[in-house]
């Protein structure tokens, strides 16, 4: 018996489907409705993939004095520069060196306290991937605000629902006082569990109306950063001055390394 072909065969199968859609035959209804699911997903994930690609903005935030710009410089110029605290961002573009081509954009947010969070909610939507510089030397001293800024940054909706890579690069190791990016970690955990307990009323706004933030980590259970679900986070140690200071290089291989990771 001859097959059917090209339009003859398409003509049948849409006959079949259109009589199984009128006798609501279930082999059918679920064919169509399997199908139906199918294309949206790949809608929805080439939407989602999109989206992603085109944001090509790093952002490098911190608290003042953390290094931020000098380890802007590093890395967009590889040369050493006396920093002050800036009340502008400094933006430049990032070649990438690996396997990857083209390049991405950095953008040095201010540290300053008053102006730190507005840097943060004018560039939040263009962020592929975020770098939170942190002082390992007066790390003790500034662990409050640093986890205050981080926790903000963290649950902030923007942020979390973008979900881009964040690298907490724990600054200044040339310094043999500096704390090691685990100890950093660990406190991090502690102090962002108590902010966490101080701030979750504030996830209801007193009209009934939930605020900018979400929980972090997981419910009755002391913060981790394992527990943030869709969300990278890695920790690395690094030195923008580097050992020689302006007669070096720096230390930020694990830093351009990750960066070529998430580009």
């Amino acid at each position: 018996m001859a097959t059917k072909e090209g339009p003859a065969a398409l003509n049948d199968l849409i006959k079949f489907v259109v009589q199984g859609v009128e006798n609501q035959d279930p082999l059918v209804l679920g064919i169509g409705v399997a199908l139906v699911l199918i294309i949206l997903t790949t809608v929805v994930l080439n939407y989602i993939s999109r989206r992603k690609n085109t944001r090509r903005g790093v952002l490098l935030v911190g608290l003042c004095d953390s290094g931020k710009t000098l380890l802007f410089s590093r890395l967009v110029s590889g040369k050493y520069v006396m920093t002050q605290t800036s009340i502008a961002e400094n933006t430049a573009s990032y070649d990438l060196k690996g396997n990857n081509k083209g390049s991405l954009k950095i953008l040095d947010l201010p540290g300053h306290e008053r102006l730190r969070s507005q840097g943060v909610e004018k560039f939040k939507d263009q962020a592929r991937a975020v770098v939170f510089t942190i002082d390992s030397v007066s790390f003790q001293k500034d662990i409050k605000e640093v986890a205050e800024f981080l926790y903000t940054l963290l649950s902030d909706k923007v942020i979390s629902y973008n979900a881009p890579p964040i690298l907490i690069a724990c600054n200044k190791t040339d310094i043999t006082t500096a704390k090691s990016k685990n100890l950093i970690k660990k406190q991090l955990e502690k102090e962002i569990n108590t902010l966490r307990v101080t701030r979750s009323a504030a996830l209801q706004a007193t009209d009934g109306s939930t605020t900018n933030n979400k929980f972090l980590g997981k419910q009755g259970k002391d913060f981790e950063f394992n527990d943030l679900s869709g969300l990278q986070i890695d920790f690395v140690e690094c030195s923008a001055k580097g050992v020689k200071g302006d007669k070096g290089g720096a230390d930020i291989n694990e830093i351009e390394n990750w960066l070529e990771s998430i580009a």
